[in-house]
């Protein structure tokens, strides 16, 4: 029995929606990277790109479970001396909603150039509405 490796250009991709709306943030950024990884799929190879593209949609209305709307906090460094700076999660998500998705889910993919390239098949918008129309989208189920 021999196993298959599948290369990019073999790889078949299909466009899924995700409503994130009343879905806890932590399980749906796992299921989102399993789904850009492709490991759901029997054609599976995980030194090639064979994901999907994933349409995240209604991403602030996205859950945080306990105290993590006031005490989570993003933290990035600005590159000179003294530069670190963090947001709360209350304040990412009343300006940048999205990207509170954006990265929980590259937390969950490799560290590497696979990695970067899985990232950006993912589309978030903070509103039900979305440019991916002419792709037709599937809805994914989350289990």
């Amino acid at each position: 029995m021999r196993t298959p490796s599948i290369s990019e250009e073999q790889a078949q991709r299909a466009w899924y929606v995700v409503d994130a709306s009343d879905k806890v943030l932590g399980r749906l950024a796992s299921q989102v990277a399993n789904a850009l990884r492709g490991k759901s799929k029997p054609t599976f190879t995980k030194h090639a790109d064979t994901g999907d593209f994933i349409v995240i949609i209604n991403a602030d209305k996205v859950l945080l479970t306990g105290k993590k709307e006031d005490q989570k906090t993003y933290w990035h460094y600005t590159g000179f001396y003294g530069g670190e700076k963090g947001v709360t999660a209350k304040k990412l998500r009343a300006t940048h909603p999205e990207r509170m998705i954006q990265i929980a889910v590259q937390g969950m993919l490799p560290k590497t150039k696979l990695g970067r390239q899985m990232l950006k098949k993912l589309k978030v918008y903070g509103g039900d509405k979305h440019p991916h129309v002419a792709q037709k989208p599937q809805p994914l189920n989350l289990g």
